[in-house]
């Protein structure tokens, strides 16, 4: 592959630097993409505790909420975005070159949209940078970064439970929007609970400070009837007889 490319290079030597740096970067990226491909498909099987720690992670992915996930995504974006094969590796390969994301997060914004050029492409690179572009839309749309799968999680098959995770905090907080760019069965979702904010006035923050609050207890009842002074002895003698 490298000579490949070498020769490619040599080929465009005898071409002013200009037009023969211009010809060659192709090539070169190309080259680049394929061998990124190459090293992240082609690594060996786990062992020992790598292989424990995946297997825990495999076992977190839910075949049923794939499939509540991907009624989901046609229902949102159209037909347009296809179908993926049954299983956990034909829903990985649906959403791996980011495109069908793209297209989610576009379907969610009523103005602008957060990614103008969606491209599907074969190169490893370019797959990933539109996995990192939806993850920096879907950030800015709400979801918290505890939410975030990782692009290796998707891109490599790591961890998909986490990208499910991160599709059904979108879809919850899209459900809680309910700014009309929603589509599907609200059902599919849970509405989070929102913020309600007080605001007081000065006066009010101000009567506030008088006022003892209950985790510290009461004062009312209270009472000094039948106390003696302090440092009197204590009467217990009956002095009637």
């Amino acid at each position: 592959m490298l000579a490949s490319m070498e020769f490619k290079c040599m080929e465009l030597s005898i071409l002013p630097t200009t037009k023969r740096t211009h010809q060659c970067l192709p090539a070169l990226s190309e080259t680049i993409s394929l061998l990124a491909g190459t090293v992240m498909a082609n690594k060996g099987p786990s062992y020992g505790l790598s292989r424990e720690v995946q297997s825990k992670i495999d076992k977190k992915y839910d075949q049923d909420l794939e499939e509540r996930l991907t009624e989901w995504i046609i229902a949102q974006c159209g037909a347009g975005v296809g179908q993926p094969e049954a299983g956990k590796t034909g829903w990985q390969n649906w959403l791996k070159d980011g495109c069908v994301l793209c297209e989610l997060i576009n379907s969610l914004s009523s103005g602008n949209k957060p990614i103008r050029k969606i491209q599907s492409s074969g190169m490893a690179f370019k797959q990933m940078e539109q996995i990192s572009q939806f993850l920096n839309a879907a950030e800015k749309y709400g979801i918290t970064k505890t939410d975030m799968f990782q692009t290796v999680d998707l891109w490599e098959g790591k961890d998909l439970a986490a990208v499910q995770r991160t599709l059904m905090a979108l879809g919850n907080l899209a459900v809680t929007r309910d700014d009309g760019t929603y589509r599907g069965d609200p059902n599919w979702f849970h509405k989070k609970s929102m913020e309600n904010r007080r605001d007081f006035s000065e006066d009010q923050l101000n009567e506030g400070k008088s006022v003892i609050g209950l985790q510290m207890g009461t004062n009312k009842g209270a009472s000094q009837a039948g106390m003696t002074g302090y440092g009197r002895p204590r009467q217990i003698l009956n002095n009637n007889p």
